[in-house]
């Protein structure tokens, strides 16, 4: 009998990194969660496990943490590893930069590092469409102009070029960063999906807060930008057709006995809506309308914002699938549960 590969998840039990979880063990593929539990309950292992009826491994440890990233790395042995750890919210990256970039950049250091020494040689990370420049009403490729314009994003893309550097040096074997617009949505079991701690940073949880009466209205920036209804334009994509691109490249990678390669890849789903519309979406999906409020624009904002996702497609034979209301029923149906 052939022991299937074993994928060890750094922020495993975080909004992505449990719902790849998910699709990785349900075929087949044997699953280390690796999470401190800093932003994720600690029985998210055990609803995966309710989900799939398979059990993955659960370490409780930090990738900043040298000595313990180290020695699960040698004691288990992966095939590859996914890394998901690090802090995501822009806002707070703009207020404490040097934690971001201690974490960020201070723990994928930890986990490359500990993953050259064990002879561990195939990633697939965790990065972000932050690192664009933004150009309104063009999709974005792969092989357009890069500049964040906060710390958080800078981290994204600093990792990338570490991680090609590696890759050049023969410190890892291959490589993929996969850089998501929007993820949002959640597992239609109800059982899995975005739990911020604090006030949501993004806007489909805080339209879900504000239906469930934890938030008083949403609020909507600008509404005279250059679009159909004047909000801003998103590629927003289902968290399970994001996480069946980590499948997908998962396969890739394990396919390639050494590709020698880095690949940076979108995940989007080539298409745009609006904050309006994204409100309507979900007020059909509930059933009552969600109050939101017109403020501001928000400084380095921009009209739109569009994947073009035809590399992963070529690539990986990956496409989402997964509709704007499907999103919004799935939110809404973990909302609910989340809320009780």
């Amino acid at each position: 009998m052939t022991t299937q590969p074993l994928i060890l998840i750094t922020g495993g039990a975080g909004f992505i990194g449990s719902h790849v979880a998910v699709e990785l063990l349900s075929v087949g593929y044997n699953v280390l969660i690796y999470d401190n539990f800093e932003n994720a309950a600690s029985d998210v292992p055990d609803r995966i496990t309710k989900i799939t009826g398979a059990q993955a491994t659960v370490v409780r440890g930090d990738v900043r943490d040298r000595p313990l990233i180290s020695e699960t790395l040698a004691r288990y042995k992966p095939d590859l590893v996914m890394h998901f750890a690090g802090k995501k919210a822009v806002g707070e990256s703009v207020a404490k930069p040097l934690f971001y970039y201690e974490a960020n950049i201070g723990g994928g250091i930890c986990l490359l590092t500990a993953m050259s020494e064990n002879n561990i040689g195939k990633v697939v990370f965790s990065s972000s469409a932050t690192v664009y420049k933004f150009v309104d009403g063009k999709r974005l490729t792969e092989n357009a102009p890069t500049c964040p314009t906060n710390p958080y994003g800078r981290t994204k893309l600093m990792l990338e070029d570490i991680v090609s550097d590696a890759v050049t040096a023969g410190a890892l074997q291959g490589a993929i960063s996969l850089r998501y617009f929007n993820p949002v949505g959640a597992h239609s079991s109800g059982l899995i999906g975005e739990e911020p701690r604090n006030k949501p940073n993004n806007l489909f949880p805080f339209i879900a807060q504000t239906a469930a009466g934890l938030q008083e209205t949403v609020p909507v920036f600008g509404n005279n930008y250059k679009t159909p209804d004047g909000t801003g334009v998103r590629d927003y994509i289902h968290v399970v057709d994001l996480a069946r691109g980590h499948l997908a490249a998962a396969n890739y990678l394990l396919d390639c006995k050494d590709t020698g390669e880095h690949q940076r890849i979108n995940l989007g789903t080539g298409f745009g809506y609006s904050v309006m519309q994204a409100l309507s979406a979900f007020s059909s999906a509930c059933g009552f309308e969600i109050p939101h409020k017109i403020l501001p624009r928000r400084l380095g904002d921009v009209a739109t914002c569009i994947a073009d996702p035809e590399l992963a497609n070529r690539l990986l034979s990956w496409r989402a699938e997964i509709s704007l209301d499907r999103m919004c029923v799935d939110h809404w149906r973990f909302q609910k549960n989340d809320s009780r």
